[in-house]
């Protein structure tokens, strides 16, 4: 497994990430080991979670159990951790509550972090991370009314966002000083997120974002174009969430097929924006195309995201170890110019199909 930066953090990250977030739902303890212990096998030493997780559906009574169940790997596989890159995430405000006040404060930063430590068993983060900003997320289907006639994204004034963003920025910076981080980063964020918190750290001397994890796939390129180049020029390195697209990319749910288990058929399921004819007619074009050159369309479409020169990593879930092996082999695929130039024409067919 081929290695890249994570940004301007001088880490070398795994360019497959393991994701973790049906932890506890969807796969169990004995289920969630035997994924890393074959991640741990072929080179996938980058591991993403958050506080929130499992998902799948989130419930109240689950909160926080995937960080359980990674450190009791941790605590019976002396070792482990220390070959790991691992990260982790502070919720931010929305239907999840996990504390009273649901905002990213100070104050918040500090119960979170500690908490999640205890979870995962381990004195230290190498990448801690905003799951999303205060003031909202055009991700999980929201960019139609982001920054529409009736968005409450500029509710706050450009003063008061900078001053909550300036205290995020001390509150990490202390954790960095105390050594219960290494780095951190984005997640969920904007070009002017991205740029006001690198302008802060610049101005205020202070540790700047590493990493930035955003939806990317073949389906959601809204990264592109000025958030690439943000990342490009300013050293944020992209960890690509659902490469998949929920798993779309895969055709398991092809011509409307449901399989038992999947994430479509949970309660709770949060991804039916995703569930829209254009969608379908776009993974089938994308299907098309991989049957066309010999390769999985699963594969394809990770291989997509790792060929990007702003990707650090791309991180993938799996609910069963022949999807974790199919996933990881990712890695190994190049895509050709021809390949490139057949998906540019698709994306033009297919620019936002959701």
């Amino acid at each position: 497994m081929k290695t890249r930066p994570l940004g301007s953090s001088g880490l070398q990250v795994s360019g497959i990430c393991l994701g973790t977030m049906t932890w506890g739902t969807q796969n169990t303890q004995p289920q969630a080991f035997e994924q890393m212990d074959y991640a741990l096998a072929h080179g996938v030493t980058f591991w993403d979670t958050a506080e929130m997780y499992p998902t799948n559906p989130v419930k109240a009574e689950t909160l926080g159990a995937t960080e359980t169940i990674l450190g009791h790997y941790f605590a019976q596989h002396p070792g482990a951790r220390a070959k790991v890159v691992l990260a982790s995430k502070i919720t931010g405000p929305g239907r999840y509550k996990l504390r009273e006040e649901s905002n990213i404060t100070p104050s918040t930063l500090t119960q979170a972090l500690e908490a999640s430590l205890q979870r995962l068993q381990t004195d230290y983060l190498d990448l801690y991370q905003l799951h999303w900003p205060n003031r909202g997320s055009y991700h999980f289907g929201q960019q139609w009314h982001y920054a529409g006639p009736n968005s409450t994204v500029l509710n706050q004034t450009t003063a008061k966002v900078e001053a909550d963003l300036l205290a995020t920025l001390e509150t990490l910076a202390g954790f960095i000083k105390a050594g219960k981080i290494r780095h951190w980063g984005l997640s969920n964020d904007t070009a002017w997120g991205t740029m006001k918190m690198l302008q802060l750290a610049q101005q205020h001397n202070l540790p700047k974002p590493v990493s930035l994890q955003n939806e990317y796939s073949l389906l959601c390129r809204l990264f592109e174009p000025d958030l690439a180049e943000v990342c490009l020029r300013e050293q944020v390195g992209l960890l690509a969430w659902s490469p998949l697209a929920g798993g779309l990319l895969t055709q398991k749910y092809h011509q409307g097929a449901r399989p038992e288990g999947a994430r479509a058929t949970l309660p709770g399921y949060s991804g039916h924006h995703r569930s829209t004819s254009a969608m379908q007619a776009a993974a089938d074009a994308y299907r098309d195309l991989a049957a066309q050159y010999g390769l999985d369309p699963a594969q394809l479409a990770i291989a997509f995201t790792l060929a990007m020169p702003f990707t650090a990593s791309s991180i993938i879930g799996a609910t069963t170890l022949e999807q974790l092996k199919t996933n990881v082999a990712a890695a190994t695929v190049t895509l050709s110019a021809e390949i490139l130039t057949e998906i540019g024409r698709l994306h033009k067919q297919y620019p936002m199909p959701y």
